[in-house]
């Protein structure tokens, strides 16, 4: 018996079904934890701005894999991912569309280069972050910095 997914889909898949709805895109961050803060990429392309290094979700990928790949692309750190944060979902999070960002935790070493679409990527110290902030990631930041301190995990609704 079909399910909802595949009924009326003549080659049992709900592919068909999903192209008649408009869905957020599946995009990942990765705050890395160096020796000295966090890294963060200077975007080569709009929206402008400093940022966590990440990306969007490729087709067949999962977000952990796609965190791993955007941080090396961006940083040329190899991540370990240690920590699932959060998901930040809010519609008006990118300026360029509706996007869901599921936010990891990793550690590295070395010192980051920016690569791909980074201008540069640096380090920084909770109380010397740069700014502008691109997308939400002024509240990821502030999100993760009262992690850090205190234990206490942001709201759901981000």
């Amino acid at each position: 018996m079909p399910s909802a997914l595949t009924a009326g889909q003549p080659d049992g898949s709900f592919r068909g079904g999903l192209s008649k709805h408009r869905n957020p895109v599946p995009t990942v961050d990765a705050i890395i934890e160096v020796p000295g803060g966090i890294v963060l990429i200077r975007r080569l392309n709009p929206p402008p701005g400093w940022a966590l290094p990440g990306g969007f979700i490729e087709y067949g990928e999962t977000a952990a894999a796609a965190a791993v790949r955007e941080a090396r692309e961006e940083t040329g750190l190899d991540v370990s991912l240690t920590e699932l944060f959060h998901v930040y979902s809010d519609p008006a999070r990118d300026p360029r569309g509706h996007t869901i960002a599921t936010v990891f935790i990793g550690m590295a070493s070395g010192a980051p280069v920016g690569g791909d679409d980074a201008a540069e990527a640096a380090v920084f110290a909770a109380e010397s972050l740069p700014s502008p902030l691109a997308f939400d990631h002024a509240r990821i930041l502030d999100d993760y910095f009262v992690y850090k301190r205190t234990g206490r995990r942001p709201p759901y609704a981000r």
